[in-house]
């Protein structure tokens, strides 16, 4: 592990002893804060997104306003599409909204490849700035979105709930859906690989969509292609995180997939979680509308999954997914000083 000033979140990955249980957030640098409100106010997400300087920004200025243990860069998931072909708007209130979706092998047939150094140079640009304006305090995590997840978008054309367009192409055209996903893995794999060279600490693989999947589906159309894409990014020395919305029914093959660290939601008890996963570091899994509620409320759920953790060494806390941009700032800090002091004594 690279020397850093609290180096817990990493220690936390690989499962050793820690002075304090880390936390950091998903969707950290959000609506939330002032400071991204901000920089939001004159620039589009995408904008953002793109232009390293915006990026490394809004990532470090939430690192440093929260005072968590990991950074992590702000991007957005579907970055690499369109360096594929695959054009998207970014629509506020309704999410990624795809230009042609993906429904027949053609489509799928026409898919690119990508190149991360052509396609997406601003995410690496962005990660060595923003390396640099940590200095070294807390480490930095990269991410990407996972095939599934990518897949439900380029098919449905914009966030679903029943991912009906998605399952009909699995089930009814499994030429396409194998096409489909081994592109999408060796562009995820590609786009990691770039994200680690740049020198990102550790990698996210949101795979955010997949618990609308029953185990033997899951199994069988993503499972692959998940492994093929943790096996790739192993020699790359850094965690790999594994992270899933409602995947309770699909741990153990989650699990299977691979990964150092697993992301689960608050629909499952962590303890629960983390038995079926064996002997893996964990991350979460406090509700984020818990965040809405008074700092008593946050303090007593808080406090049970760390009960129910029981100081095992490679848990790190964090919520079951993204902040929610009604969240109050204060509360989030609050939460962040609160697992420091309950757990231990932050340097």
């Amino acid at each position: 592990m690279t020397d850093f000033e609290n180096d817990n979140f990493l220690r936390a990955c690989w499962k050793k002893e820690t002075e304090f249980t880390p936390i950091w957030f998903m969707r950290q640098a959000g609506r939330y804060l002032e400071s991204y409100r901000k920089v939001r106010a004159k620039n589009d997400v995408l904008t953002i997104c793109k232009t390293p300087e915006l990026s490394a920004k809004v990532t470090v200025d939430a690192t440093t306003e929260l005072g968590v243990d990991a950074a992590i860069i702000f991007a957005d998931i579907m970055l690499p599409l369109e360096g594929i072909g695959q054009s998207f708007k970014l629509v506020d209130g309704v999410g990624p909204v795809v230009e042609k979706p993906v429904g027949r092998i053609e489509d799928v047939k026409a898919i690119g490849k990508f190149s991360p150094k052509d396609h997406v140079p601003f995410v690496t640009d962005a990660i060595q700035l923003a390396i640099q304006q940590l200095d070294g305090r807390v480490p930095l995590i990269g991410f990407s979105g996972a095939p599934f997840t990518l897949a439900s978008y380029l098919i449905e054309g914009s966030p679903s709930r029943e991912f009906t367009k998605t399952k009909k192409l699995m089930y009814s055209e499994p030429e396409a859906w194998r096409l489909l996903m081994t592109k999408l893995s060796s562009t995820v794999s590609d786009y990691l690989h770039a994200q680690i060279r740049a020198g990102v600490d550790a990698v996210q693989l949101f795979d955010s969509w997949s618990g609308c999947l029953s185990p033997s589906d899951y199994r069988e159309f993503v499972l692959p292609f998940n492994k093929q894409i943790f096996e790739r990014l192993k020699p790359g020395g850094v965690p790999r995180i594994h992270f899933g919305v409602g995947t309770a029914g699909i741990l153990k093959a989650m699990r299977d997939a691979g990964g150092d660290v697993f992301g689960v939601d608050w629909r499952i008890s962590i303890d629960e979680a983390w038995t079926i996963l064996g002997h893996v570091a964990i991350q979460g899994n406090l509700d984020p509308a818990i965040l809405l509620g008074a700092n008593d409320l946050v303090h007593a759920r808080s406090k049970d999954i760390l009960s129910r953790i029981s100081g095992r060494p490679g848990h790190i806390f964090n919520l079951g997914h993204g902040v929610l941009p009604d969240t109050p700032p204060e509360h989030a800090k609050n939460l962040v000083q609160f697992i420091h002091e309950t757990t231990g004594t932050k340097r």
